[in-house]
């Protein structure tokens, strides 16, 4: 009990700093805003913790089988601190903040090419907003859409290479997966797949649909401003790291169907032979 409940606490104490990371690093937060982000940090820092402390998960996936969700929060939180220092590099007045706003420069080069995600983005804000303010965007999406491609490629190497979650001993699907219902109707294999698809696909298409989505919205309820530093990071942060938390999902799901399609396939190879042992 004592390991589970110093485990929850961390976790609950990580989530709440990410949460707050903006606020503390970024000049002239009001006193308003600060109010607010603590009280997100700790509804958000009591429900992780109460989430890891109970015995069984009611809505965090992948709980015991490590280290996916590791993986993603380690993205966000990347995401939050890279962008935060990199909109903060002046009052920060650091090396390290110069480095990561030279590093947002050099992969908006990179990244801003016709049909991107990130031009796309450019593309969706609003006519007249000030070249800075471009520029701020464009650094911003580059760098959080490459953490989230950093955090993709990682998985995928986490899933072909080691195997995951193979070697963490059996899967229990019930544990890991709390809202999928293995009584729901139909083959749970045939499921996992159609869940997995869905996943993937529309993971690879919201950097895409979002921007797209947000220029509609311009255009039916008016303006909306993310000039807001602290708005322009968790959005930035959310259309990057969303989507590839979908992508992980496919990719555990249909890696959970192999696993499932596999042991069905020696359960039917062990009954065979044994009925033909007993046949003889």
């Amino acid at each position: 009990m004592i390991v589970r409940l110093t485990g929850a606490f961390l976790r609950a104490l990580l989530v709440a700093l990410t949460i707050v990371t903006p606020a503390l690093l970024l000049p002239d937060t009001a006193a308003d805003t600060a109010q607010v982000v603590v009280l997100l940090a700790l509804i958000a820092g009591a429900f992780v913790f109460i989430e890891y402390y109970s015995r069984y998960p009611s809505i965090i996936e992948f709980r015991f089988a490590p280290p996916f969700n590791r993986l993603r929060f380690y993205a966000v939180f990347l995401t939050v601190l890279l962008l935060t220092v990199h909109r903060a590099g002046e009052a920060l007045d650091t090396p390290v903040a110069d480095l990561f706003s030279a590093f947002g420069r050099l992969l908006s080069g990179l990244l801003d090419f016709p049909y991107s995600p990130v031009r796309l983005v450019l593309l969706a804000l609003p006519e007249g907003t000030p070249p800075a303010m471009m520029a701020e965007v464009r650094d911003a999406a580059s760098i959080a859409y490459l953490v989230a491609l950093g955090l993709l490629l990682c998985f995928a190497w986490l899933v072909k290479i080691k195997g995951w979650p193979g070697r963490q001993g059996a899967f229990n699907v019930w544990l890991n997966l709390p809202l999928f219902d293995p009584t729901g109707g139909g083959d749970v294999l045939a499921r996992l797949k159609r869940d997995s698809s869905i996943n993937i696909v529309l993971g690879f298409l919201l950097p895409f649909l979002t921007p797209a989505a947000f220029k509609l919205v311009v255009l039916v309820i008016g303006p909306v401003s993310i000039t807001s530093p602290q708005t322009l990071i968790w959005v930035m942060t959310a259309w990057a790291i969303v989507p590839a938390n979908l992508v992980m999902r496919g990719i555990a799901l249909h890696r959970i169907a192999v696993m499932i399609e596999e042991k069905r396939r020696r359960t039917y190879e062990e009954s065979k032979a044994e009925e033909q042992f007993q046949a003889a």
